[in-house]
């Protein structure tokens, strides 16, 4: 049997005492989008914070494509092919939706801007920003600023960002957070598509689209995974529906 993608061993991280992830391990297998779920606190944030390389885990291994990245830098993580997104979305506004997956192009190939001639011109950089906003079906607005967008196509744009260094696994981070049901109907299309050519990690409290797009889903409580299996394991458990309780009418009914 091949090694996961991703392998995260007896992952530990505290702060002043509270404990965000508690010895956990957890693999994602190529080519299936594996969603973490789990009440408010339970770490899911945290952790993909720590595969992205913004948190430094305490104690534990981070191993992706064969490659120990457990100390490794943000833009290694990313040129091993790496990429994540955020749950408050993270762009230029005043730049316009093209220049920001254009600065993600330019990025991901360790130049400057302040390196290239007229680089707003030069098609090294613009061809694959133009191909990312394809791919998320935002081609038409590639340039207008970014302020000029909804809240929802924010949260393309920033799919496009992580998508312009052409990762081999995306860490998304709440992609559904503040959409409406038109846009979050968008999203999880969006997502089906990529999920065909790439690993996808998804931290997501919205439970209709975990189930809509999960392979596998693992559930974290107090930073410890009490569950991980297929959709219809995870909604058939007793004790998933324990952790729940307390949640949300909508998380719980779509649990059953």
């Amino acid at each position: 049997m091949s090694e996961p993608l991703l392998q995260v061993i007896n992952l530990a991280k505290r702060f002043e005492g509270i404990v965000a992830t508690d010895n956990l391990t957890l693999n994602v297998v190529a080519g299936e989008l594996h969603a973490v779920i789990g009440p408010n606190g339970a770490g899911k944030t945290t952790l993909i914070a720590q595969l992205g390389g913004q948190v430094i885990p305490d104690s534990g291994r981070i191993r992706f494509a064969g490659n120990d990245i457990t100390a490794l830098p943000i833009h290694k993580r990313n040129r091993l092919g790496l990429a994540r997104t955020f749950q408050i979305a993270s762009l230029f506004l005043d730049l316009s939706v093209l220049d920001n997956v254009a600065l993600a192009v330019q990025a991901h190939a360790g130049h400057s801007f302040r390196f290239w001639h007229n680089a707003r011109e030069d098609p090294e950089l613009r061809q694959p920003a133009r191909a990312a906003l394809a791919r998320v079906g935002l081609a038409q607005r590639a340039d207008l600023p970014a302020s000029a967008l909804s809240h929802g196509e924010h949260r393309l744009l920033e799919l496009a960002v992580a998508l312009a260094s052409q990762p081999r696994m995306l860490l998304l981070d709440e992609p559904m957070a503040g959409l409406g049901p038109e846009e979050s109907a968008q999203m999880v299309k969006m997502l089906r598509a990529l999920k065909r050519d790439l690993t996808i990690l998804l931290v997501e409290h919205d439970m209709e689209a975990v189930f809509a797009l999960a392979d596998r889903i693992t559930v974290l409580v107090y930073g410890q995974a009490i569950a991980s299996g297929t959709p219809e394991a995870i909604r058939a458990s007793g004790e998933v529906r324990q952790a729940y309780l307390g949640e949300s009418d909508q998380d719980s009914a779509a649990m059953h």
